[in-house]
């Protein structure tokens, strides 16, 4: 066969091999919704994948949450954080425990420790955890902060937690629920599944579109002023991205004495719980566990940090609800942010 011939040929396989994967391209008429809805890790979860066939993966969502609980929830006594926070030190722990240690110990040095799971035994002392609430004072505070800093916690490669201090508490709660749905977007790939939308308590990851509506994976955030109830502050398109938020608006307690209010996010700089004029924060990540992550860190910055924080970033976006000076609610979006708002 002459080169010309060869080329020729080439060209006009290749043509029919793309007519070929065009016309299979399933009408939107064809596909189905799949959806598992449900509970775990303290929260509800759904769950959306389109196909050509009916589907149910409970069998493995139930899996990768089984997983995560027995390797990472400080609410099951038997788990291996648990364990490891009673001060067993001969737990070995699996690869999902690494890879979320491993992503905490990247980001509490990029956030220069504002994002630090050993303020455990804070949470639990302020009442936000699974722990023994205590009375606090500037003495006690100092105290606990002995056992802060995940810094004095290593990893070491036969996958032995080593702590300077028996009674540091790991808590990875604010990077979990974004880790978990990194996992079920794992298993959705591996089945090749190309469009979803999976939720969990709030956190998301959106890939490919609605192919049934061909529209955008469409999802809201809230407007953290109401407490009771939700209402919707935006909406925005969520394609091939992950969404984590956090605000504490929702998440506090009030002393039934001083009737003073403690929001949920601790600042690990000092110990206390932070009152600040940052109401909300919802970031924009390739991974679900980054956001929830830098969500949290952001909550417990001050504004003015988070915003030169982000200003120096080109792996995140973000949208950020805050008051100013006067009282008066403001926003700041990175540019990136604006481009998936919808009307």
């Amino acid at each position: 066969m002459t080169d010309l011939l060869k080329y020729r040929f080439s060209n006009t396989a290749c043509l029919l091999l793309l007519v070929f994967l065009v016309s299979c391209k399933m009408d939107p008429e064809q596909l189905i919704k799949n959806s598992n809805v449900g509970g775990a890790l303290g929260t509800s979860y759904s769950i959306i994948y389109l196909s050509d066939q009916e589907l149910d993966f409970q069998r493995e969502i139930d899996s990768v949450f089984n997983v995560m609980n027995q390797s990472l929830s400080t609410y099951i006594p038997t788990s291996d954080i648990s364990k490891i926070n009673q001060g067993d030190p001969d737990i070995t722990v699996d690869q999902m425990f690494r890879e979320v240690f491993d992503l905490s110990k990247d980001i509490y040095s990029k956030t220069d420790g504002y994002f630090d799971p050993t303020v455990g035994a804070l949470v639990n002392a302020w009442g936000f955890g699974p722990g023994k609430k205590v009375p606090l004072d500037s003495i006690k505070v100092d105290s606990i902060m002995r056992l802060v800093g995940l810094n004095k916690v290593q990893l070491k490669e036969n996958n032995k937690i080593v702590k300077e201090h028996s009674n540091i508490y790991l808590d990875f709660n604010a990077i979990a629920k974004g880790y978990a749905i990194d996992r079920l977007a794992k298993m959705m790939d591996e089945k090749g599944i190309d469009d979803y939308l999976l939720e969990v308590g709030g956190e998301l990851i959106g890939k490919g579109i609605n192919q049934i509506k061909q529209k955008q994976w469409v999802v809201g955030i809230d407007d953290p002023q109401v407490e009771e109830g939700r209402r919707l502050k935006i909406l925005i398109a969520l394609e091939d991205k992950a969404l984590a938020s956090s605000g504490n608006y929702r998440k506090f307690r009030m002393d039934s004495i001083t009737g003073k209010k403690y929001v949920h996010t601790i600042d690990p700089k000092t110990g206390y719980t932070k009152n600040a004029n940052t109401l909300g924060v919802t970031v924009l990540a390739n991974s679900c566990a980054e956001a929830d992550a830098y969500a949290t860190a952001f909550m417990a910055m001050d504004l003015d940090k988070t915003l030169e924080f982000l200003s120096n970033q080109n792996n995140l976006e973000a949208y950020v609800i805050y008051l100013d000076a006067t009282g008066q609610t403001k926003e700041y979006m990175t540019e990136g942010f604006k481009k998936v708002i919808l009307d």
